[in-house]
C-alpha cells in the first residue's frame, strides 16, 4: 500500500469516535457467510456401493465439487459498494506502476489506490470494462466546518498559536494580500493587470461549470463523468484522489472571492470545506498535525488542500478554519526533508521541484493568514531550491541542477515564483536572466501547468514582458474554452499527460490563470515579498 502508516493516537478530523476507515487501510472485515444447517443424523453404516463410489472418485473431481459449491454460496452473497470498490482498487494496484518522474510536468501524480468514505460512480472505459462501478453514495448533511474540535480547543490553539501572536497587531493585517479578491477591488485590479470582460465571463462561465460537477457528498473526483454521467467527456484517470480533486475544484472559487461566508456559491464551498476537514487525518501530540496525504495524489494531495483551507481561513477568518489549516503547515513542516528541505511525495523524501512549489505555496498561504510556519522550514526550502538551480538562480532542474533547459520550463517557472515569495528583490540577476528565458518562451496552450506558474511569475514581475505574456495567455486560453453543451466553460485536457486529471484539473488551472489579475496582491509595488517571509 503506498498510504500512510496509521499512528499510534491517531484520530479523523471527525473526532476520535469516528469509525471512518483511513485512505491507505485494508478492505473491511468480510461479511459472515450464512450458517449452514446442522448436519442431519448419519447412519451407522453406509452401503458398500457408496463408499466404493467415494473411494474410487479421483481427488481432483471432489474438490471441484466443493469449490463450485463454495462459489455458489459466495456467488449468492451481495458485495457492499466499499468492498466492490476496493476490488477495483486492488485491480488496479496490481498493474506496472508508470515512472512517475515524466509526469512532474503536469502538478499532481495521481493514481487510484485508496477507497473512498463513500464511492463513487466512476464510468470511465478503461474501467467499466473489467467491472461494474458502484452508483453514487447518497447525499449526506455537511459536516460542520468545526469537525477538529474533537481535540481540546484550548491546549490545540495554545500550543500551535502562542497568545502573544493571537493579540498582536499582525492579526488585524490578516489577509491583506488576498483583498484584491474582494468585489470592491477586484474590478479596479482586473483593469490594471490587463484582464478584460471577456476573461471574467470565462471565469463566471468555468465556476458554473465546476460547480455542477461536485458529488453528492461535497468533494469532487478528476473523474468527472461520474456526476454528469459523461456528458462532457475527457474524465481523468485519476479516481480516487479526491482530496486533491476537491482543492483543486475549490481553488478558483476562492480566487474570484467566493467562500462558505460571501458570494454567490457559499453553499458549493461550504460543502467542499467540510468534505476536506472530514477527511483530514489528525495526530495528537506535542505538535498535533493533520494530514491530507491520499495514496491516490500523497504530498500534491495534502499541499493542495493545506493551500485551500488556509486561503479559506486567510480570507474569512472563520475560527473554525483555524486548527485544521494550521495543523496542515504543522504536517507540512513534519514531513519536510530534513537534510535537503525539499519535499516529494512521502513525508521525509527527498525533494523535487515540482511538488516542493505547491508546498512552498502553502506556507505562503498560512503566513497571510498570519498562521505559524517555523523559519527552519522556509530555511530549508531555499536551500533545495539553491542546489537544484543553476546560472545565479534563474533556472532550476527537477531534483537536481540540469544544464539542459529543454523540458524545464515548468520547473523553472515554479523555482522563480517561489523565489518571489520568499523574499528575492525584482531586481536580483537571477529573477531578472529567469524572466527573460520565460518571456522568450512565452505561455503555452498544451502545458497548462507552466502556464500556471509562469503567468503568476510574470504578472509579479511587470512591465512590457507581462503585457505581451498576458495577451496572448489571456486571448488564447478564452479561445479554447468550451462554449457549448454540457461543457460549456471547461477546457478539454491537452498536452501528453493531460488525461491524468482530466477536465477538471485542466479546468481548475486554466481558471486560475484567468483570475491572475486580482487572486494576489502584487509583489513587487508598496511592500515586498519578504515582508510576508522573513528567513
Amino acid at each position: 500500500s503506498m498510504g500512510v502508516p496509521e499512528p499510534k493516537g491517531r484520530q479523523t478530523a471527525a473526532g476520535p469516535t469516528s469509525k471512518r476507515q483511513s485512505p491507505g487501510g485494508g478492505p473491511p472485515a468480510p461479511r459472515e457467510l450464512p450458517s449452514l444447517p446442522p448436519e442431519s443424523p448419519q447412519p451407522e453404516s453406509i452401503p458398500l456401493r457408496r463408499r466404493y463410489l467415494w473411494i474410487a472418485a479421483p481427488s481432483w473431481l471432489i474438490s471441484l465439487l466443493v469449490h463450485l459449491a463454495l462459489i455458489l454460496i459466495l456467488a449468492a452473497i451481495t458485495l457492499t459498494p466499499l468492498q466492490r470498490a476496493l476490488s477495483i482498487i486492488h485491480a488496479r494496484a496490481s498493474s506496472s506502476e508508470v515512472g512517475l518522474e515524466q509526469f512532474e510536468l503536469q502538478g499532481p501524480v495521481l493514481d487510484p489506490s485508496a477507497a473512498l468514505d463513500e464511492p463513487l460512480s466512476i464510468p470511465t472505459p478503461s474501467i467499466s470494462q473489467i467491472v461494474q462501478m458502484p452508483e453514487l453514495a447518497t447525499p449526506r448533511t455537511p459536516t460542520p466546518l468545526a469537525a477538529v474540535d474533537a481535540l481540546d480547543s484550548n491546549r490545540l490553539t495554545e500550543s500551535i498559536m502562542p497568545s502573544a501572536l493571537l493579540n498582536s497587531s499582525a492579526m488585524a493585517q490578516m489577509a491583506t494580500s488576498l483583498t484584491s479578491r474582494s468585489s470592491a477591488n477586484r474590478g479596479e485590479m482586473l483593469e490594471r493587470f490587463g484582464g478584460s470582460a471577456a476573461s471574467e465571463k470565462s471565469v463566471a462561465l468555468a465556476l458554473k461549470w465546476i460547480a455542477a460537477h461536485q458529488a453528492p457528498n461535497g468533494g469532487w473526483t478528476f473523474a468527472h463523468s461520474s456526476v454528469c454521467r459523461n456528458q462532457c467527456g475527457d474524465p481523468g484517470d485519476m479516481v480516487f484522489a479526491t482530496n486533491g480533486a476537491t482543492a483543486m475544484a475549490l481553488l478558483p472559487f476562492l480566487g474570484a472571492g467566493q467562500t462558505h461566508l460571501e458570494g454567490q456559491y457559499q453553499e458549493t464551498v461550504h460543502r467542499g470545506l467540510a468534505y476536506l476537514i472530514d477527511r483530514m487525518q489528525v495526530t495528537s501530540g506535542p505538535q498535533p498535525t493533520g494530514s491530507w496525504h491520499e495514496p491516490g495524489g500523497r504530498m500534491y494531495s495534502h499541499s493542495l488542500a493545506a493551500i485551500t483551507v488556509c486561503e479559506a481561513y486567510a480570507m474569512t477568518r472563520d475560527p473554525d478554519l483555524l486548527q485544521p489549516a494550521q495543523l496542515s503547515l504543522n504536517y507540512l513542516s513534519d514531513a519536510q526533508d530534513k537534510r535537503g528541505g525539499g519535499w516529494r511525495y512521502e513525508p521525509g523524501q527527498a525533494g523535487d521541484t515540482s511538488v516542493v512549489g505547491w508546498c512552498v505555496m502553502a506556507l505562503k498561504s498560512g503566513k497571510m493568514g498570519n498562521l505559524v510556519v517555523p523559519n527552519s522550514t522556509f530555511q530549508g526550502a531555499s536551500q533545495f531550491l539553491d542546489f537544484v538551480s543553476t546560472n545565479n538562480g534563474a533556472y532550476y532542474g527537477y531534483t537536481r541542477p540540469t544544464g539542459n533547459l529543454d523540458g524545464r520550463e515548468s520547473t523553472i517557472a515554479v523555482g522563480l515564483l517561489c523565489r518571489m515569495y520568499m523574499g528575492w528583490p525584482k531586481e536580483h540577476p537571477g529573477l531578472l536572466a529567469g524572466v527573460k528565458h520565460l518571456s522568450q518562451l512565452g505561455p503555452s496552450a498544451s502545458n497548462l501547468y507552466y502556464s500556471y506558474y509562469g503567468t503568476q511569475v510574470m504578472r509579479h514581475h511587470g512591465g512590457e514582458q507581462w503585457e505581451k505574456w498576458n495577451k496572448k495567455m489571456r486571448d488564447d486560453l478564452i479561445a479554447a474554452q468550451e462554449q457549448r453543451g454540457h461543457a460549456a466553460g471547461s477546457w478539454r485536457p491537452t498536452g501528453s499527460h493531460g488525461h491524468i486529471g482530466g477536465r477538471l484539473y485542466q479546468t481548475s488551472l486554466a481558471t486560475m490563470i484567468l483570475e491572475v489579475y486580482y487572486r494576489h496582491m502584487p509583489l513587487y509595488s508598496e511592500r515586498s515579498a519578504a515582508d510576508d517571509f522573513e528567513i
